[in-house]
């Protein structure tokens, strides 16, 4: 008759496990561990750490007072406005913006400049005759249209 091999399950201690990895770990990650410590000694040098030591002994405090700003009035309106300029900003070709950008660098971005003298009325008559200043405001016109008929709208909503 065959007999039974024994199975002898031997006690497993975690905790043994894990000091022995712990005690590993200095020579498997020596690289890792000076760099933490160079970028913990960094963060003590500038008062991060104790900033950081205040911030978390104060974090009810902080969370409260934060979420208090953020239900504000004036909160809500600027994440409404800077959602409302990021879709604007989507919404304009990149040549169109990036030629305004230009433009106003042309015009208002030197300050070396010599301050221009403002036209006589004949000289300011004959610079119509140049057609981008005509498609330009030809385009500020367009855009003003648009803005009054919006306006109008918003007033008529109220009403």
């Amino acid at each position: 008759m065959a007999r039974p091999i024994s199975f002898e399950v031997v006690p497993r201690d975690p905790r043994d496990e894990l000091r022995k990895k712990l005690e590993a770990a200095p020579a498997e990650h020596a690289e890792a561990l000076l760099e933490s410590y160079e970028l913990l000694q960094g963060l003590h040098d500038k008062g991060l750490l104790q900033l950081l030591r205040g911030a978390v002994s104060a974090g009810n405090q902080i969370v409260e007072t934060t979420v208090e700003a953020v239900r504000s009035d004036e909160s809500i309106r600027a994440a409404r406005n800077a959602i409302v300029l990021t879709k604007m900003l989507g919404s304009i070709n990149p040549e169109i913006l990036e030629g305004i950008a230009v433009a106003a660098a042309e015009t208002l971005g030197s300050y070396k400049k010599p301050v221009i003298e403002p036209p006589g009325l004949l000289s300011l008559l004959g610079q119509f005759r140049h057609k981008e200043l005509r498609r330009s405001i030809a385009l500020i016109n367009r855009f003003l249209e648009s803005l009054g008929n919006q306006i109008n709208l918003q007033t008529q909503r109220r009403h």
